[in-house]
């Protein structure tokens, strides 16, 4: 009996709460509306892709081998190329950022080459821009090694280096959407799992109505759990909403279990809800609880996750930071779930921190929530 009617509370918060839920705009906005968004954003805004390079070619032999050079960096998916007269003008395009970097084809390289010697090849890029100037050096490289393997005689040929095949798994097209599209899902879930719940007593006490929860006779789990499962259901319907649009919108495969990227959004669900709850059930203004939920949550999230800037990178004292995310745990996760498959190897510790930092911050909210005005 004492069952029934405890059940019959916890289902009455609960309806309660899903009502309020239904009948605030911004929680839609905040669940539904702003994941997808974000994940358009993040997905067709940020990429670490190159794109076409564009390439300036200053061929000073203007022989054969030469000429047949320049027509395969001019072919190239990954080139736009200009022809230049001088070194001149090719300094003047690379100031004003007309081109990103210029081929030198050496006065001698026909000559070089007829003689079976090396010919002078230089690949001048813009330094200013570190990421698309190792995009340029590697194509480059690519190219000019295609190109001696077809294009010399078998006597020239057979004295290259050694041909380096390279292979990327589990991303054999090297798209950074690839891996940015579950970085921005972890992003999107924190955001949702704090911002939310961070507001929920907060917004309580603003509004006068915290005061009638404590003159009821349900105890603090009730509270808890009346507050929790409502926008547990809201963040998994929000992961729901990312998997699908990374599948289809982004065509990013997923080679692991539903249930296990269930479990994996269960556990991590329950962490950022619980940073989310204590931030409520401490601060009672909701402006100043939104603002640490970004701060603690949504900042974190993106910059020390490895959504963007790899963790490895990072000075060893934001690497000891990061440990302490779960967001960088979950990070790992969805792409491990997403480009590779089901690996324990990586999801049971991952499990284990995300579960334990849970119990620690709903245990806290717990022993935060008590039932005086004057605490």
């Amino acid at each position: 009996m004492q069952r029934n009617i405890w059940l019959r509370q916890l289902f009455a918060l609960v309806g309660k709460e899903f009502q309020q839920i239904v009948r605030d705009p911004s929680s839609y906005l905040v669940a539904g509306v702003l994941p997808f968004i974000f994940l358009l954003l993040f997905g067709y805004g940020i990429t670490l892709d190159a794109g076409v390079l564009r390439l300036g070619v200053l061929n000073q032999s203007g022989g054969r081998h030469s000429l047949s050079l320049a027509a395969d960096f001019a072919h190239s998916p990954w080139f736009a190329t200009r022809p230049v007269g001088t070194m001149a003008d090719a300094g003047r395009m690379m100031r004003d950022s007309v081109v990103q970097g210029i081929l030198v084809i050496q006065q001698d390289f026909d000559e070089q080459l007829e003689r079976d010697s090396a010919g002078a090849v230089q690949v001048l890029v813009d330094g200013s821009e570190p990421n698309t100037a190792q995009y340029i050096q590697n194509y480059s490289q690519g190219l000019i090694m295609s190109w001696q393997r077809t294009a010399l005689p078998d006597g020239v040929a057979a004295a290259l280096p050694i041909n380096i095949q390279p292979r990327f798994w589990y991303n054999p097209a090297a798209k950074s959407v690839q891996f940015l599209v579950p970085g921005a899902i972890t992003v999107i879930m924190t955001l949702i799992g704090t911002l939310l719940t961070s507001l929920v007593f907060a917004r309580e006490w603003e509004r006068g109505t915290m005061e009638a929860m404590f003159a009821t006779p349900v105890s603090r789990i009730q509270l808890l759990l009346g507050k929790l499962i409502p926008y547990f259901c809201m963040g998994m319907f929000s992961m729901a909403l990312c998997a699908v649009a990374a599948v289809t919108l982004f065509a990013v495969p997923f080679r692991g279990s539903l249930w296990v990227l269930v479990l994996l959004s269960s556990v991590f669900m329950l962490s950022a809800l619980g940073q989310g709850l204590l931030i409520s059930v401490t601060l009672r203004g909701q402006l100043v609880a939104a603002e640490a939920g970004l701060f603690s949550g949504f900042l974190p999230a993106l910059l020390l996750s490895g959504f963007v800037f790899d963790i490895n990178s990072m000075p060893p004292v934001l690497q000891a930071l990061t440990r302490l995310l779960p967001a960088s745990y979950f990070n790992t996760c969805l792409r491990t779930i997403f480009l590779t498959g089901d690996v324990w190897g990586v999801f049971g510790p991952s499990l284990l921190f995300m579960g334990l930092l849970a119990s620690v911050l709903l245990g806290l909210v717990y022993r935060n929530l008590v039932k005086r005005l004057d605490a």
